[in-house]
């Protein structure tokens, strides 16, 4: 089945079309910008063929009627029709506590999306106009929503509850929810593969570092805790996010600095992490090369980045009790060497031993031969997860038909 993947941002879509059948990408892109002056559409296909396209994109749809005129232009496209699409299949951020699985977007879908808005005040609204584009301009297309939050659904009471009263919980539904579940979801399925074991066998530590960061508890498949809770705010330290405060710090510096909410919220996440410790970047690539200047609040940052890491890789091990694979992932994952290394060093207690070699060399498998828990460096792919739940969902759809 060929899918057209969509992750729709507030100014934002980026997209991949995806031949189900052979896991590979037809065609991917990105246009930003939408709704503001010069708004921009980049497009790659799979041969290396390349255009950028600039124009006026008002709106979701506009932006989606781009995308459609590129994939099907003659010199640069992959398609020869609309129908050409068998389905759509978007990346959802939140589902709340009603979705645990992928879904087929309906009507209904649709309304319990806008009810957790509040729940995602960034992301569900584009997430939505997103699914009301394509329902309007590929009204052929079965469409999916595919949540960050499903994989962490099913996390026990343990793991999901706050200390705060049960009432609260049950009122306005806070609760440990999670996200980059896809990714999580992937890089355990696939470190499995690399291993040569069923996933049911292993209990395994995922960790998604990018600009936004988490990390995953997977026992036996099953997510069973992750870093990120209500929000994408708590847990590790990020690009421009906190992570982990005592939560009367931000009441002491609301009344300290005088800040209103809004300004409290902003500095939370756009004002901290790594951009906020170092004063230089929230680019772990420019963390990296202003440590090599001797720049000491560099190396704060990228210290309290890396312990954090480990603190709760050694938290996860209990939970599980054990560790099977430690699993890195995401921009950061895949390409600071420093990181792995940091995070990896003094942990042969925990029968993790990192092969140097193997790890600077940005190999697969970067643990020696002799680790206990095996190491591993895995490119996510979450649009590939989107495109296989989305053909699967849409096949079982036609079979009950």
């Amino acid at each position: 089945m060929r899918v057209l993947v969509l992750n729709s941002g507030s100014s934002s879509i980026k997209y991949q079309f995806i031949d189900t059948d052979k896991k590979t990408a037809l065609a991917k892109g990105l246009v930003e910008r939408i709704g503001m002056s010069a708004a921009v559409l980049t497009h790659e296909r799979y041969d290396g063929d390349k255009i950028k396209v600039a124009g006026e994109i008002l709106d979701h749809a506009m932006a989606l009627e781009y995308v459609l005129g590129v994939m099907l232009s003659k010199n640069h496209g992959v398609i020869d029709q609309k129908e050409d699409i068998e389905a759509v299949g978007h990346r959802v951020v939140h589902g709340g506590e009603t979705f645990s699985d992928s879904v087929l977007i309906t009507d209904e879908v649709i309304s319990v999306l806008q009810e957790n808005i509040e729940l995602a005040p960034l992301h569900n609204p584009p997430n939505i106009k997103g699914i009301q584009a394509c329902k309007r301009i590929l009204p052929h297309a079965p469409q999916v929503g595919v949540f960050d939050t499903a994989f962490h659904v099913k996390m026990p009471p343990k793991a999901y509850l706050y200390g705060i009263p049960y009432d609260l919980y049950k009122k306005y539904k806070i609760r440990r929810y999670g996200f980059h579940g896809t990714s999580h979801l992937y890089v355990s399925q696939r470190a499995a593969e690399i291993l040569g074991k069923d996933i049911s066998e292993l209990k395994v530590i995922t960790a998604h570092l990018g600009n936004g960061c988490s990390m995953a508890a997977i026992n036996h498949g099953q997510s069973i805790d992750t870093t990120m809770g209500f929000t994408p705010l708590e847990g590790l330290l990020m690009g421009t996010r906190s992570g982990d405060i005592d939560p009367s710090l931000i009441l002491y510096i609301m009344g300290k600095e005088g800040l209103s909410l809004h300004e409290a919220a902003t500095l939370l996440n756009k004002h901290s992490g790594l951009i906020g410790i170092s004063g230089e970047s929230s680019d772990m690539r420019e963390i990296l090369s202003a440590m090599k200047e001797d720049h000491e609040r560099a190396r704060y940052a990228f210290e309290v980045f890396c312990y954090r890491i480990k603190k709760y890789t050694g938290a996860y091990t209990a939970a599980m009790g054990g560790l099977d694979a430690l699993v890195f992932t995401g921009g950061i994952g895949e390409n600071a060497v420093e990181v792995r290394e940091e995070v990896c060093s003094d942990m042969e207690y925990l029968g993790i031993e990192l092969d140097k070699e193997r790890n600077n060399a940005n190999e697969e498998l970067i643990s020696t031969d002799a680790s206990k828990v095996k190491v591993l460096r895995i490119p996510t792919n979450e649009e590939l997860v989107i495109a296989l739940d989305t053909s699967k969902i849409v096949a079982e759809k036609v079979q009950a038909s």
